[in-house]
Parts: C-alpha cells; structure tokens; sequence
C-alpha cells in the first residue's frame, strides 16, 4: 500500500527496496530496480494529464487541464516554467515522427500541431462538417499518421473545457497529415480514452470508460497496411480501469490507473494481459510517458502531481 502523504511532502530517504513497487510476476522482477524510488518531481496543480518528453532538449510537457496551461519540468535543473497559457485546456500530448508537438485540445475541440517556430496548425477539429467532441488523448504511428479519441471529456462543464452539444458519437479518429483527411478507426466503444499501439504496431490498445457501466481495455488487430483494425477483445478488466496507456520495448502496457486508495498509480499489463507489477501512489494516474536520457524513466501524471520513477523498460518509440 503506498505511504502516508509524509513520504511525498518531506525529502527524507526512500528505504529500498520502494514498497511502493509491488512485483506480481516474475516478468516484473526483470523491470523492476531494487535502488530507487518512486519520487514526486512537481506539485501544486489542480489535474495533470497529457505527458510527454523531449529528449532532444531533456525535458518533460504535461497538461494542467483545469488551468488552461501546459507546464515544463527541466531534468536538468528541476524547474517548473509555464509552456504554453492558454493552452485551450490540452489535454493529451504527443509528438509526431518529425518531432512536433501533437495536442489534444478540450475547449476548441481541436487536434493541434506546433511547428519548429512555435506556430500552432490546426490538423482536426470538425468530421464532416460537425464540431468533434473534444480530442482527448493521442498516439503517432510511423507512417506519420495520428490516432486519436474524442470522447467529450471537454464538452461536458467548464472544468475542464466548456459545456457543448454532442454532435458525433465517440470515436477514435485516424488523421493522415499527408492528405489531411479524418477517418473513423474505432466506433464501438461508449468513450474511448487512451490508446496506444504495441511496438510492431500489430495491435492497438484503446481504454473505454464509459460514464456508466463497466470500464475495460480492449486491444485490436490492425490490417490493410495499417490503416484499418478489426477483431476486438478484452484485454483486462475488473476492478479499477486505466486512463492513459503507453507501451515498452517488450510490449508491456503500463497504465495510469485508479483503483481507490492503496490501489492508485500505474498498473503493468504482460502483451498477455496478466497484471505483472504495480506503481503505487498516492493520487489517482491519469496518464504517463517514457523519458529521460535513456528513456527509461515512466513519468506519471496524477492528479495535482507529477511523479517520475527508473525502470528496466524503455518506452517504444511513438507509441
């Protein structure tokens, strides 16, 4: 179970081996490093979402959805700078195989891209003729092209967005940037959330977490050169459910997750769907990303926190 809140308030040690990192399988123990800690490396915010790194400049982006902004923490120094403000309520960030920032955008229900200049083009913002919902969370295939789900999570109170009319049901988009042309990849699912592809980009992951009723991760076999997936199944489910998912090296998928106290954090999922390993902390994980100069550091954005921990697993590249 994680630790009381005086763990993450006071920079005493962490004795090792972290309890906070439980192992469940001995595909974990692998992964799993005897000397270090989970350590919490910004504070302060109101919901933190959308992380993703930049290694060529050694630092992390991550949403404040509830504050309008995307935040910056420099790895080398520990700083906390302001990105971007408004940022439109981002939510889910990414970057595209050229490097550029890829945002989910809440309150103009927009897909952006920032360019090398720091000009932002919108990509997707509307599906024949209709306002989208309101992109949530997205993943950058190496064809360049960009999945996405739009789930409403910004049209639904001024929270995290602003209140809208529904106009399409939630899907998860597939932009091609070379024809920019909007095609529906997933449309049966109540509210698609994260996603993420396997590292051979054989399988897509999609979380559904629907208002009411069960949430589950599915996983999909992709087809027709990679435009297309088909044969849904359940991956895992039960009790607690994932937000923003992200996969390794071997194809584990490692999953923002709440669960209630003692049970939030990030949850470890074999490509065989057998939960391997556990994160604890001491907020509910909306999402995470790999990063660091060997990108073998998860970083976890939970709720007001933004925690980072070292591993034996290196984040796939683009997914």
């Amino acid at each position: 179970m994680a630790e009381s809140s005086t763990r993450w308030d006071m920079p005493a040690p962490i004795r090792y081996p972290d309890p906070n990192i439980v192992v469940l399988d001995p595909r974990f123990q692998t992964i799993f490093i005897g000397n270090t800690g989970v350590r919490r490396i910004a504070t302060g915010f109101d919901f933190t979402e959308g992380p993703v790194w930049f290694g060529d400049g050694r630092y992390l982006l991550f949403s404040d959805i509830p504050n309008d902004r995307i935040l910056r923490w420099d790895e080398t120094t520990g700083g906390i700078s302001v990105f971007r403000d408004p940022s439109h309520y981002a939510n889910g960030n990414t970057r595209d195989r050229q490097g550029r920032l890829i945002t989910c955008e809440h309150d103009t229900q927009r897909l952006t891209r920032t360019e090398y200049d720091g000009s932002v083009v919108v990509l997707a913002d509307q599906y024949q003729g209709k306002k989208l919902t309101g992109p949530n969370d997205a993943v950058v295939k190496s064809d360049g092209t960009i999945w996405f789900s739009d789930n409403g999570a910004g049209t639904r109170g001024n929270y995290l967005g602003h209140t809208a009319p529904q106009e399409h049901p939630f899907r998860v988009y597939r932009y091609d940037p070379y024809t920019a042309t909007l095609t529906i990849a997933v449309d049966d699912m109540a509210r698609p959330n994260g996603l993420c592809f396997s590292p051979d980009e054989s399988r897509l992951y999609v979380v559904d977490t629907p208002n009411d009723g069960a949430k589950s991760t599915f996983v999909y076999d992709v087809v027709d050169n990679g435009t297309r997936v088909t044969d849904r199944r359940a991956f895992f489910g039960g009790v607690g459910w994932a937000d923003g998912i992200r996969c390794d090296t071997e194809g584990n998928v490692w999953c923002g997750f709440s669960g209630g106290e003692g049970e939030d954090g990030v949850a470890v999922f074999a490509p065989d769907g057998t939960l391997i390993g556990r994160v604890l902390l001491p907020e509910r994980c909306a999402n995470v990303c790999f990063g660091g100069r060997k990108r073998n550091r998860l970083f976890m954005a939970a709720s007001q926190s933004v925690y980072a921990l070292y591993v034996e697993a290196q984040g796939a590249v683009g997914v």
